[in-house]
């Protein structure tokens, strides 16, 4: 059974760092992770292959963001620096079998109507 949980959100300040986590089962799959804004459509952000040797930005994060994945592949990281109140959103982890399904949610003009894998969401909130 195909699973999916995403940990590490909270209230941070501006400036500051967090790490989100994606546990996913099966663990082999590309991974990638998504916001949304209030008032705002879901927006990729970043997404990995699985064997994490490629990786895919959306331009409007570029240099802030960075995602990873641990040697065993069961885990999905997103780590977020110099927070801004502009990233304040839901953050979704999403997982599919072929990495250009998630490329394609990711790079703009974007489509995720294929990625079909969902976690639930988790709230940052940036704040002082």
């Amino acid at each position: 059974q195909l699973q999916i949980l995403e940990s590490g959100g909270g209230e941070v300040q501006p400036g500051g760092s967090l790490r989100l986590s994606c546990a996913t089962s099966p663990p082999h799959w590309a991974g990638g992770w998504f916001r949304q804004a209030p008032g705002k459509e879901r927006e990729g952000v970043a997404c990995i292959s699985p064997s994490g040797t490629l990786t895919t930005y959306a331009p409007s994060v570029e240099g802030r963001f960075t995602i990873a994945r641990d040697s065993d592949n069961h885990t999905v990281y997103l780590v977020i620096n110099d927070l801004k109140s502009e990233d304040t959103a839901v953050y979704t982890c999403a997982v599919a079998e072929n990495y250009q399904t998630l490329v394609a949610g990711v790079v703009p003009p974007t489509r995720q109507a294929e990625i079909r894998h969902w976690g639930r969401g988790i709230q940052v909130t940036v704040s002082s």
